[in-house]
C-alpha cells in the first residue's frame, strides 16, 4: 500500500527525506573527523610542533589517502543500496563510516598545516619516493589522469551500478573493495613509519590493522560464494 500521489509507504520517508538524511549522517561523520584531526593544535599534543613541509609524507599520505578513501565510501555506499545481503551490507557499512571519520580527520589536519584537501600535482604517492615505489602502479591513465593502486575505473564503477542485484552484484563488489584495500596498504604501510607527525603514524597503522582483518574476511565472502579475488 502506499500513500496516494506518492511512491512510498506510509510511514517509510520518502526519497527526498533519505537523501537529506544520509547527506546530514555524512557530513556529521565528516565534521567529527575534523575536530578529531584540529584537536592536535591543543596544548599536550603528541604531534610536532611545526606542521609538515608541502610535499612531506604527512601532506601527500592524508591528501592521498583521502582521495582513495572516498571512493571506498562511494562503493560502500552502493553496496548498502543495492545488496540484500546482509553480511555484505554489514560490511559496507563498517567501511563507509569507519572511512568516513578518517577522511574527516585527515581533511581537518591539512586544513590546520594550511595545505590543499586535494594533492593538485596530478602526480599520486611521490611522497613514497624514498622508498623506492613511487608511481606502485599510480600511472595507469584514465583519460589522461592517473589512478592509485587498487582505485576502481569509472567503468567498473557503472557496472558496478548496474550489475544484477543478488550474487552477481555481491561478488562483484567484494572483488573492487578488495583489490581497493590491497591497494592501499602500501601507502598505510609506509606512512606508518615514515611520517614526521605522530598522529598521522598512529592512523596510518590503525588503517592497516582495520583493514587488514576486513581483507581477510572478504577473501572468506568471495570463497564462500565460489569467486576469486580479481587479477
Amino acid at each position: 500500500m502506499t500513500v496516494p500521489g506518492t511512491d512510498e509507504a506510509p510511514g517509510r520517508p520518502s526519497g527526498v527525506v533519505r537523501v537529506l538524511v544520509i547527506g546530514a549522517a555524512v557530513l556529521a561523520v565528516l565534521l567529527l573527523g575534523a575536530a578529531v584531526g584540529l584537536l592536535v593544535k591543543l596544548p599536550g599534543s603528541t604531534t610536532s610542533s611545526a606542521a609538515p613541509a608541502s610535499g612531506s609524507v604527512d601532506v601527500g599520505f592524508c591528501q592521498d589517502m583521502a582521495m582513495h578513501h572516498l571512493q571506498g565510501i562511494q562503493m560502500a555506499n552502493i553496496a548498502r543500496d543495492r545488496s540484500t545481503d546482509p553480511e555484505i551490507r554489514q560490511l559496507a557499512f563498517d567501511i563507509s563510516s569507519t572511512q568516513l571519520e578518517q577522511v574527516g580527520r585527515m581533511k581537518g589536519w591539512l586544513m590546520m598545516w594550511n595545505e590543499h584537501e586535494q594533492n593538485i600535482s596530478g602526480v599520486y604517492m611521490k611522497w613514497m619516493d624514498a622508498a623506492g615505489v613511487h608511481g606502485h602502479g599510480a600511472t595507469t591513465p584514465e583519460a589522461g589522469k592517473p589512478l592509485m593502486p587498487g582505485m576502481a575505473t569509472t567503468d567498473e564503477l557503472t557496472k558496478l551500478r548496474t550489475v544484477a542485484a543478488g550474487r552477481e552484484f555481491d561478488v562483484y563488489w567484494l572483488q573492487l573493495m578488495l583489490r581497493h584495500h590491497v591497494g592501499g596498504a602500501p601507502m598505510a604501510e609506509y606512512a606508518s613509519t615514515a611520517a614526521g607527525q605522530t598522529v598521522v603514524r598512529t592512523l596510518a597503522d590503525n588503517m592497516l590493522k582495520s583493514q587488514s582483518a576486513e581483507t581477510e574476511l572478504m577473501k572468506d565472502y568471495l570463497a564462500k560464494r565460489g569467486a576469486a579475488p580479481l587479477p
